[in-house]
């Protein structure tokens, strides 16, 4: 393999590494503020924790879809590039 190879392969490889890790702090970030928010509204109104529950499920679906893109742009960075 030549030098100008192994340097593309690498800088591939750093900048999909890079990429998740940015990518997946959102989410983590998003998804505990949400559950956090979720639980202090369930404690202080128990009846409305299966509206508060069903909204938290979803705002997580929506949140984890930016870690699932930031995944799939690594892979293509990887592979299709």
């Amino acid at each position: 393999m030549d030098m100008p190879t192994a340097i593309t392969l690498l800088a591939k490889a750093f900048g999909a590494a890079i990429l998740m890790g940015i990518g997946s702090i959102a989410p983590a970030l998003g998804e505990g503020n949400a559950v956090c928010k979720a639980l202090e509204g369930i404690a202080r109104q128990p009846e409305a924790s299966g509206e508060l529950r069903t909204t938290m499920i979803m705002g997580c679906a929506i949140t984890e879809s930016t870690g699932i893109y930031s995944l799939v742009v690594a892979i293509l960075i990887l592979f299709a590039l």
